[in-house]
C-alpha cells in the first residue's frame, strides 16, 4: 500500500506525541550493520542486540529490522517469537531513524523527520533516511513530514502537551541552520501537538548525538522528570548538567505544574579500545508492565536500579547489560522504538 501522506500538520488534525509509558502495540529494533562503527566488536554488538530483543519480547511483540543479507543470522540469534523484517539499513539506531508516533485519541499516525546521519557524522545514511516512511507504509498509517531535521532520541514528551528538548541538538547548525528557540518551538508545537516546550542546555561533551534528551532528562510521568545528577558527573559535564537542573526546576509544564525532579547518577567515564563511551542510565526504555534499565558494570549500577525501583513501584525493573551497545553509540532507548496501541 502506498504511503498515506497528510499535507496538514498533526496539530491541525488533533494529533499529539504519545507518552512512552502508554500501552505498546509492539516495539521495533534493528540489527547492527555499520562495520566502520562497530569495527571488531560488531559480533558483540549483535549479541547484545539479540539479548535486548529477547528481553523486549517477554513483554510485547517485537519486530527486528535487518538488511536482507543479515536476516537469517538475526533470526537465529533472536530465536522464535521475534519477527525479522528484511529492509535496507545503514545503521541500527531505530529510535532516531524510525517515525515519531502520534495519537489523536482515535488512531495512530507517524511523523517522518528528515534524518541526516546525526549532523552528517556518518555516511551513508540514504537508507536510514527512508526508514520512517518504510515503517509507516508497512503499517498503513497516515504520515506527516516535518520541516526540520531531528531524531526521536532528541525528544521526550509527557503525553499531556509538554516536550523536553535541548538547544545543543535541536538548534545545532548541522541539523537546523538558522533555527531559533522561537522558530523551533513553533515547529515542534505544530508537528508534535504539544503546547509547552522546556528547553534544556545540552548533554555530555562526548555524546556524539549532541545532547539527545534520552541521555539527559526523561519524563516518567506528567510533572515528573528523571535527570542526571551533576554531583556525580566529571568536570567537563557538570556545568551543563547544573544548568539543565536549574531550568527544569524553574519550568512549568503545559498544565502549569512545577516539575518534580529525581536525580540519577552518572556512570564513571569508560574507554573501550580507545573509544570514550557515552553511558547514561536515562537511556532506559518502557515496555508493557516493565522498565528496562541499562547497566554499565559500574559502581553506580545498584544506585540507579534502586532509584528506578522507587520511581516505578508498579512495574518490573529489569536490568540489561549495555556496555557493548554503548560502544556503538547508544543504549536501550536508542536501540528500540515503541509503537503505541491504537486507542480504544
Amino acid at each position: 500500500m502506498a504511503l498515506l501522506l497528510e499535507k496538514r500538520s498533526p496539530s491541525e488534525l488533533g494529533y499529539s506525541l504519545v507518552a512512552e509509558w502508554a500501552p505498546h502495540e509492539q516495539s521495533w529494533i534493528a540489527w547492527p550493520c555499520r562495520r566502520d562503527l562497530w569495527r571488531a566488536r560488531l559480533d558483540r554488538g549483535r549479541a547484545a542486540t539479540a539479548v535486548l530483543a529477547r528481553c523486549l519480547a517477554r513483554y510485547e511483540p517485537v519486530v527486528m529490522l535487518a538488511n536482507s543479507e543479515d536476516a537469517v543470522d538475526a533470526s537465529i540469534a533472536c530465536g522464535e517469537g521475534i519477527e525479522v523484517l528484511p529492509v535496507a539499513l545503514d545503521d541500527s539506531w531505530v529510535r532516531d531513524t524510525g517515525p515519531v508516533f502520534l495519537s489523536n485519541g482515535r488512531g495512530i499516525a507517524g511523523l517522518d523527520m528528515p534524518f541526516n546521519g546525526w549532523g552528517g557524522k556518518y555516511q551513508p545514511y540514504a537508507d536510514d533516511s527512508k526508514l520512517a516512511a518504510v515503517i509507516l507504509e508497512r503499517l498503513s498509517m497516515t504520515a506527516f513530514e516535518a520541516p526540520f531535521v531531528l531524531e526521536c532520541g532528541a525528544l521526550c514528551g509527557d503525553g499531556e502537551g509538554t516536550l523536553l528538548v535541548t538547544e545543543q541538538c535541536a538548534l545545532n547548525r548541522n541539523r537546523n541552520p538558522g533555527a531559533t528557540i522561537e522558530s523551533m518551538t513553533s515547529d515542534l508545537c505544530r508537528y508534535l501537538g504539544v503546547t509547552a516546550v522546556i528547553w534544556l542546555e545540552g548533554g555530555s561533551p562526548q555524546d556524539e548525538t549532541e545532547g539527545h534528551i534520552d541521555n539527559v532528562a526523561r519524563f516518567v510521568a506528567p510533572g515528573r522528570v528523571l535527570a542526571l545528577d551533576p554531583e556525580t558527573a566529571d568536570d567537563s559535564a557538570r556545568p551543563v548538567l547544573i544548568e539543565n537542573l536549574c531550568r527544569l526546576r524553574d519550568s512549568t509544564d503545559a498544565s502549569a505544574r512545577t516539575i518534580e525532579v529525581d536525580l540519577i547518577p552518572v556512570p564513571r567515564p569508560r574507554r573501550v579500545e580507545g573509544r570514550l563511551l557515552t553511558q547514561s542510565y536515562l537511556n532506559f526504555c518502557f515496555v508493557n508492565g516493565a522498565v528496562l534499565v541499562p547497566l554499565f558494570d559500574d559502581p553506580a549500577d545498584d544506585t540507579a536500579l534502586a532509584a528506578f525501583g522507587r520511581c516505578f513501584p508498579n512495574r518490573i525493573i529489569e536490568a540489561v547489560p549495555a556496555v557493548d551497545l554503548a560502544y556503538g553509540g547508544g543504549a536501550l532507548h536508542c536501540a528500540t522504538l515503541d509503537q503505541p496501541t491504537v486507542p480504544g
